[in-house]
């Protein structure tokens, strides 16, 4: 009994899952998988599936095999003593290295094929005949397409159903909010009177929006140009560096983060704002701490809507319905852009002020949203909020290398691509770019008519790792090309790269440590 299934997926894993009911179909190489095809595919029948990958092992779900086993090897122990568990009683009887492998792995065994077998014991909350299409709701759909940015399939429900009523989703854009918060108004602050009367406003306010303007995006080398700040019904643009004729006299950068400083660091003046690591980065250039980051607008978003984008001007945008001024706007694009110095100090106020006062604005909207759920809270104010520092302690520390050894790897790497480049024209029986999938395509199925395992979208036979992978244990071209390949990112991504990335200042290696990108919550490095 039961239903006939279907499963189209080219995760070689579910082939576990085949059975006279089941099959598994991978539209990307056009292969179907039936009993009798996962036999011929992997010499195993699929009851015993789960015990050849116990064996062979799965470093794509990091789960090792035993050490030398490939498939054959697996599919013929399995063939000759029935299962898993019939191999593991006859390990004595198994000679060579790797019978002695076998031996070694017995204990960790069983552990692999639990962790490579598909659970089929799962609850499901409902029954299959609750599948069945009922017609949609257009109201549930809008709010999904809306949280999801389905914006071609948004509009095409528009005109199917214009009646559907919004709900207040925490990720839907907050036109609804629109009305409710108000722009502040923005001031430049101009001599160190004003400076000081601000200082005295800041002094009292329980929060403060808080952002910088820099020469430039890399941390340990961007140099303040102007800070902006805001709260209250006001927000306001000191700056500190503008350059360009006509630039009107500025404080003296020396004078206001001696009246600042006190305030800066302090960590009874609480702080928000976009991102506020980089600007913690930024004054550390000059010498001071950034204390009181009581809250930041990036974390927030992402911990309330980890799938949406989360830079201040779509914040503005979804929670508050603004449309605010970009950067480009301000300082031009490609080769006509100019540093934010070169801006007029009128300009850069409104854009710079804006960021301050958004900042505060989206924070309003944002934070009682995690405040009012439990889980959400405690991941802000205990994971994330406490993390930042960490992290800015590590960029700061950075990452000392030894380049010479790195630049002596890297020739030693060069040697080993070449010879592996030799081995692979005798194989190919002819020189060809190794780094060239036509080329590499020709040769492997044109002229060694070795089978296709995968195609790409167009229906090409692909060249790729995982295609490689198959055919690597039965035939020797691709397994060169796989070492060639792996030894190649290794030079291009580290022993060439890395050394030419050290800070001359501090001779180490800065990264920036990104909370917010990757939605399943680890941390993502960039530069490098």
């Amino acid at each position: 009994g039961g239903w006939r299934c279907v499963i189209s997926s080219s995760d070689k894993d579910l082939a576990q899952l085949v059975d006279e009911r089941v099959t598994v179909v991978n539209t990307m190489s056009n292969e179907t998988l039936d009993p009798e095809g996962v036999r011929q595919k992997f010499g195993v029948a699929p009851e015993r599936f789960v015990d050849y990958l116990a064996l062979v092992g799965d470093a794509v779900d990091n789960v090792p095999g035993v050490e030398k086993v490939g498939p054959k090897t697996a599919a013929r122990w399995i063939a000759l003593y029935g299962s898993l568990d019939a191999v593991m009683a006859h390990a004595a009887d198994i000679g060579g290295a790797v019978g002695e492998n076998l031996r070694q792995a017995l204990d960790w065994l069983p552990q692999g094929r639990a962790l490579l077998s598909v659970k089929r014991d799962v609850g499901l909350p409902l029954a299959l005949d609750d599948l069945v299409d009922g017609g949609g709701d257009p109201a549930r759909l809008r709010e999904l397409y809306e949280r999801f940015g389905f914006r071609t399939w948004q509009r095409e429900l528009e005109g199917v159903a214009p009646e559907a009523p919004r709900r207040n989703l925490a990720a839907a854009p907050a036109a609804t909010l629109s009305h409710q918060i108000e722009r502040r108004r923005y001031l430049t602050v101009a001599d160190e009177a004003t400076l000081r009367a601000l200082l005295a406003q800041l002094e009292q306010a329980p929060l403060v929006g808080f952002d910088t303007e820099t020469t430039g995006l890399e941390p340990m080398m961007a140099r303040l140009v102007g800070m902006s700040f805001a709260c209250g019904d006001t927000a306001w643009y000191l700056p500190l560096t503008h350059e360009y004729p006509g630039a009107p006299a500025q404080l003296a950068l020396p004078v206001a983060l001696a009246l600042l400083q006190p305030w800066l660091q302090s960590a009874r003046h609480a702080k928000v704002g976009q991102n506020l690591k980089f600007d913690a980065h930024v004054l550390a250039n000059h010498g001071i701490a950034l204390g009181g980051i009581a809250h930041d607008t990036l974390l927030e978003s992402y911990v309330l809507e980890a799938h949406e984008r989360h830079d201040l001007d779509s914040l503005a945008q979804r929670h508050l319905g603004w449309k605010t001024i970009t950067y480009d706007e301000v300082t031009g694009k490609g080769a006509a852009r100019i540093a934010f110095a070169a801006v007029e100090i009128g300009r850069a106020t409104e854009y710079a002020a804006e960021d301050a006062d958004c900042a505060a604005a989206v924070h309003d909207v944002l934070y009682p949203k995690i405040a009012a759920d439990e889980k959400l809270r405690t991941i802000y104010e205990r994971i994330e909020l406490p993390v930042l520092p960490v992290l800015l302690k590590m960029e700061r520390n950075g990452v000392l290398l030894d380049a010479a050894k790195l630049t002596a790897q890297s020739h030693e790497l060069g040697k080993e691509m070449f010879e592996l480049e030799q081995k692979a024209h005798q194989a190919a029986g002819q020189p060809f770019n190794l780094n060239s999938p036509k080329q590499i395509q020709e040769i492997l199925f044109e002229r060694q008519g070795l089978p296709v395992k995968r195609r790409t979208p167009s229906g090409q036979p692909s060249t790729d790792e995982d295609a490689l992978a198959e055919l690597a244990p039965d035939y020797p071209l691709p397994k060169l090309l796989l070492e060639f390949r792996a030894l190649a990112k290794l030079k291009s991504t580290y022993t060439d790269k890395l050394p030419r990335m050290v800070n001359p200042q501090t001779g180490r290696v800065h990264t920036t440590y990104s909370q917010a990108v990757a939605v399943t919550g680890r941390l993502a490095s960039t530069d490098p």
